[in-house]
């Protein structure tokens, strides 16, 4: 298969340049591997040998012998190769040699030095519509933060082919697939993250019952604050007896906050985060995180949804557009040293999506899936920027309105219109 060139592939060469070892982190299938191999020597295979115990016995250090950058991929199945990475590190003094991929955090009470020093961590998620050649890449993300001229350019995307990107996702072992095979294969991989992924990041055996009924009921809630209460009553009784349920069939609190903590250390789980800032008002702002998957085509595998189903259920499918784009946000976000967040205060105004540089410089932007919804939402984005107090912090860099079709445009109010396929880091 062709490989894609991915955003993440200016980065790791980056974090090679200044770290012993760069530590790839991600959920299963987003294409650590081959974006590690693309910088890659030498590479061994952690999970791919039933000797490797015995190996790690014997002699780790034969594990790290080899031309550098060595691959050393899903190196948290023998958690002890964190620590001696480390030191070999320190014994080389040299910069790029060692990358680890890995599609799971290891449990909180693993004993690993943090690498202060010695490792950077990148970050990868599923590829965004741009890095799957479905983005012209006309306007960059970066390029909002400058007023950056907008090109004349429309794109009449059709409700279907949106539903198709929802659908296969950012997985590039998907790329060459059916809409209906790639559908099927995300509902392996649900079934896999049920019965198998969960319960292999700790030592609890998971309930795959429960954890199917938990990932349908944050797919229900995706786009949304979904509360732990709501999540707990929203999973419903297993018939099974277990000393952590209520009487009443729902999860106990303390479960379902074990199992959203597994399901975000395998990166299945990727909240976002509200965004804290100064406001003139005196609304208090909302600190809830709002519900998303790493990838939306998550949710229409645990809700057993398709195309057809999708196109009946407008409403939803408004949601999972969100969360679309959402995803293409933080890739492209990620890769202009910025991170995505959402606002909501108490007197009702919410912003899809706040993206902040680390010098504090910021752009908001409102997700419709409709175009005639740009109006709405080009008010809604002028309402909330009047509330920022900019005596305390900048105004914002720009406002924007990101769609599933439709012009780039800049609106007479300042406001830029960007179809989702328009857009880049």
């Amino acid at each position: 298969m062709e490989y894609y060139v991915r955003l993440a592939d200016s980065e790791l060469k980056s974090r090679l340049k200044r770290a012993g070892g760069v530590l790839i982190r991600g959920p299963k299938g987003c294409g650590k591997t081959e974006t590690a191999r693309q910088c890659a020597k030498s590479e061994v295979l952690v999970d791919d040998s039933s000797a490797m115990e015995q190996l790690m016995s014997i002699n780790a250090l034969l594990l790290l012998d080899g031309e550098t950058p060595r691959l050393i991929d899903e190196w948290q199945e023998q958690k002890s190769l964190w620590n001696i990475v480390r030191h070999e590190i320190d014994r080389r003094k040299q910069t790029a040699q060692f990358i680890l991929t890995g599609s799971a955090n290891p449990e909180e009470n693993a004993r690993l030095h943090s690498g202060f020093g010695r490792f950077s961590v990148m970050d990868m998620r599923p590829m965004s519509l741009f890095e799957s050649r479905l983005s012209s890449g006309s306007v960059s993300l970066a390029g909002l933060w400058h007023d950056a001229p907008l090109p004349k350019e429309q794109h009449d995307n059709k409700l279907l082919d949106i539903i198709d990107w929802i659908v296969v996702g950012g997985w590039p072992g998907h790329l060459h697939l059916s809409t209906d095979d790639a559908l099927l294969a995300m509902r392996d991989n649900v079934e896999l993250v049920a019965q198998v992924d969960l319960s292999r990041v700790s030592s609890k055996r998971r309930d795959p019952l429960k954890v199917r009924q938990l990932l349908r009921s944050l797919a229900r809630n995706i786009s949304t604050e979904a509360r732990i209460e709501t999540l707990r009553r929203d999973v419903g009784d297993t018939g099974r007896a277990h000393g952590t349920e209520r009487a009443n069939g729902a999860m106990a609190y303390e479960t379902v906050t074990e199992y959203l903590d597994a399901l975000q250390r395998i990166m299945v789980l990727e909240n976002l985060e509200a965004w804290s800032t100064h406001i003139r008002s005196s609304a208090t702002l909302r600190k809830a995180e709002k519900c998303h998957f790493v990838d939306p085509s998550f949710a229409v595998a645990a809700l057993g949804l398709d195309r057809d189903k999708l196109m009946h259920d407008i409403p939803y499918l408004g949601l999972l557009f969100e969360s679309l784009v959402i995803r293409d946000l933080r890739i492209y976000a990620q890769a202009n040293d910025a991170r995505v967040y959402h606002y909501r205060d108490s007197s009702g105004k919410e912003v899809d999506a706040i993206v902040e540089k680390r010098d504090g410089t910021w752009a908001a932007f409102e997700i419709k899936l409709g175009f005639g919804a740009v109006e709405a939402a080009v008010r809604s984005l002028l309402a909330f920027a009047d509330t920022i107090d900019t005596s305390k912090v900048p105004a914002p860099a720009s406002l924007n309105v990101i769609t599933g079709s439709g012009p780039v445009v800049r609106h007479s109010k300042g406001v830029h219109i960007i179809p989702i396929t328009a857009l880049r880091e």
